[in-house]
């Protein structure tokens, strides 16, 4: 690792483009990397973290007073294991760029996952998900630096503690491990598509969802997500955000009514679960009056998904921050229900509204 930068401006690493500078930066291009930094930090009793692809990260306008490790391996392989096919790649590989290349090598399992920003090593984090898949599904194993015993570790799915967009990594663990390599356990065939978007595409085109193949699963996403402003595209005046800023909330089946008398609507709901469903956030936002574009200035919604906060440009990290934290607490207060911000909030230490966006 090369001596530490200082003073380096993270709004440019970021997708969501705000937020000041860190103290010090370093890019780790590999494990050894890893280590290093992570004794420099250390031996200065600075505190470390760890930022990829910055595509699920706000970072505060005063920046971050530690180190910003920034994960720049590369590397993709593969290997059989009887029916199945092992992939590992770097934490750093973009991960539209892994799934690209699965689907080119007609791998099934995480071509629904095409066009989400962002590198491998962010998604065990997260539990990436979108479109009837997720990551944990896929996931054979982790490999990761221990920053507490100062080596290297392989974790199984299992001992990952996925969830519904979170993971030990997440939560628990949340600056104990640096994700360095993740391993996928794929299988060639076809597609499985059981998104009701993806399929009215796929209909609208002449071929139904039974018989798509990798391709026309990968090809689907890519415009749905571009429909919805979710593909990174500089043209495009949706493009900077984290993606969608809330989760979908898990409500017992009983506070469904409640919530429909409020809104005077029918809630379209999912399975989440015994006695449990999965209200749609951009339902929610809508219906406490967030529609999409909502917001004048620079932060807003989205013209084409209201679970988008976007930067139309110059925006604050404090104007993005108030912003969500108003949409939180009007939801809250119209159905009883707290959402849960999906990104990372970096440099904020004990702000009052970050706090209220964190709370569940």
């Amino acid at each position: 690792m090369h001596s530490p930068d200082p003073g380096v401006q993270l709004a440019a690493f970021t997708t969501l483009g705000v937020g000041g500078p860190a103290k010090w930066y370093a890019r780790a291009a590999s494990v050894e990397d890893v280590r290093e930094a992570d004794a420099w930090a250390r031996e200065r009793d600075v505190p470390l973290v760890v930022l990829a692809g910055g595509s699920n990260v706000l970072v505060a306008d005063g920046g971050f007073d530690g180190l910003v490790l920034r994960i720049c391996t590369r590397g993709i392989s593969k290997s059989s294991d009887g029916d199945e096919v092992m992939v590992s790649a770097a934490a750093g590989e973009p991960w539209d760029d892994l799934v690209a290349w699965a689907v080119g090598e007609g791998l099934a399992g995480i071509e629904c996952l095409s066009g989400i920003p962002g590198t491998v090593g962010g998604t065990p984090i997260q539990n990436v998900g979108a479109y009837g898949q997720e990551v944990s599904r896929t996931i054979d194993a982790v490999t990761v630096f221990d920053r507490v015993g100062k080596t290297m570790m392989r974790l199984t799915a299992d001992a990952c503690e996925f969830g519904y967009r979170t993971s030990r990594f997440k939560a628990r663990d949340a600056a104990r491990f640096v994700v360095c390599e993740v391993t996928f356990r794929l299988r060639p065939g076809h597609a499985t598509i059981a998104y009701p978007d993806l399929i009215t595409y796929l209909e609208g085109r002449g071929s139904g969802a039974e018989a798509a193949t990798l391709d026309d699963a990968r090809n689907a996403v890519l415009a749905v997500r571009r429909s919805k402003g979710m593909v990174l595209d500089a043209a495009d005046v949706d493009t900077r955000s984290v993606g969608s800023f809330f989760t979908n909330p898990l409500v017992a089946e009983a506070r469904v009514v409640e919530i429909e008398k409020q809104a005077h609507s029918r809630v379209p709901t999912y399975p989440a679960g015994p006695g449990r469903v999965k209200v749609p956030a951009a339902w929610l936002l809508e219906h406490a009056g967030f529609g999409r574009g909502h917001g004048a200035g620079a932060v807003g919604l989205s013209s084409k998904h209201p679970l988008a906060v976007i930067n139309r440009g110059g925006a604050s990290a404090r104007a993005v921050v108030t912003f969500a934290a108003e949409i939180k607490r009007r939801v809250a207060e119209r159905f009883g229900v707290s959402l849960v911000p999906e990104p990372t909030f970096l440099g904020f230490g004990d702000d009052e509204e970050v706090g209220y966006l964190s709370r569940t």
